[in-house]
């Protein structure tokens, strides 16, 4: 345990020294491009028309940032992966399907019970959990203030939404494969073993309030962030989880191999980052795989799938 622990502090400090190195990068590259290459006070100047033409209704800027927004982002990349999954069309994208042969094409009758319940758990679940969440920001009395936040200060809270949801995330996601709860709530999600990027809020509804929502909701309920930020994190949110989802691994994408790994065997790979996972021992058998060596970003038009193939099964 002594070393385990060692090692997961190690790794930790590594990820995060990397990200304080990264994160002064963006900083400044991203100081440089928002003076010079958007205008100086292009956002600023978007945000201040937006919010009078909306004549400061608050509730409808945030029904459109924290709802419709990111709606559009996780419809928008699905639709394409839809396309992708029912036809099998473009080959540049089904080439990169992670578990071969798998949805190659999608059961259709399957794929319309998962929308219609992704389409609930958002329609009566997501946008009703706004409303609390709308009165909890207005206490803080920053959501809406007219002078937007600055890149520097997103990055921080970018940074503390991300560990925030990890945390979250990963223990309510080992609660509900409990027996006595996975059997009831978590089976449903796992209906997919070989997941396709709508399923990432195909869930019980519990599941949906307390392991899909909830993270990801509550770091900006802590930081009273605006409600432009709320809007970028959600949407990235909910696109980085489809991406975990989909079942390619596309070049310059976050790898999905994780979390794929995660619905073929159910018991590994329960977080999103992967350190809690480290600590707990929770990703051995993933760490000893061919997905493991596939589990980085792709730089290269070649499939990992091709260049990094499963051993044939009699050498297994």
């Amino acid at each position: 345990q002594g070393k385990k622990l060692s090692d997961a502090l190690r790794i930790s400090a590594y990820v995060f020294s990397t990200g304080l190195l990264m994160f002064t990068a963006l900083v400044n590259s991203g100081s440089w491009l928002m003076q010079n290459i958007t205008l100086g006070n292009f956002w600023q100047t978007a945000w201040l028309e937006f919010y009078d033409h909306m004549e400061g209704d608050e509730w409808t800027i945030f029904l459109i940032g924290a709802a419709l927004v990111p709606a559009l982002a996780f419809w928008g990349f699905n639709g394409i992966l839809l396309v992708a999954d029912i036809t099998g069309k473009p080959t540049f994208i089904t080439r990169y399907r992670i578990q071969l042969g798998k949805n190659d094409p999608v059961d259709t009758k399957k794929l319309w019970k998962a929308i219609y319940t992704v389409l609930g758990n958002q329609f009566f679940i997501s946008f009703p959990m706004l409303v609390p969440m709308f009165y909890i920001m207005k206490w803080w009395d920053n959501t809406f203030s007219k002078e937007l936040p600055t890149f520097q200060w997103f990055l921080v809270e970018l940074s503390i939404f991300t560990v925030v949801e990890e945390i979250l995330f990963y223990y309510t996601h080992r609660l509900v494969h409990h027996p006595v709860l996975y059997k009831h709530i978590h089976k449903k999600h796992h209906e997919w073993t070989a997941p396709i990027g709508v399923v990432s809020i195909y869930a019980h509804p519990i599941e949906h309030i307390v392991s899909n929502t909830l993270p990801v909701m509550t770091g900006p309920m802590i930081m009273g962030s605006h409600i432009v930020s709320i809007s970028a994190w959600f949407s990235i949110a909910l696109v980085t989880t489809s991406i975990s989802h989909c079942g390619y691994h596309l070049p310059l994408l976050p790898s999905p191999e994780f979390h794929d790994f995660h619905h073929l065997k159910f018991n590994q790979c329960y977080g999103v980052l992967g350190v809690l996972d480290f600590l707990h021992g929770t990703d051995k058998m993933f760490r000893q795989t061919k997905a493991f060596e596939r589990h980085k970003v792709l730089l290269s038009l070649t499939p990992l799938s091709e260049s990094i193939p499963e051993l044939p099964k009699k050498e297994e």
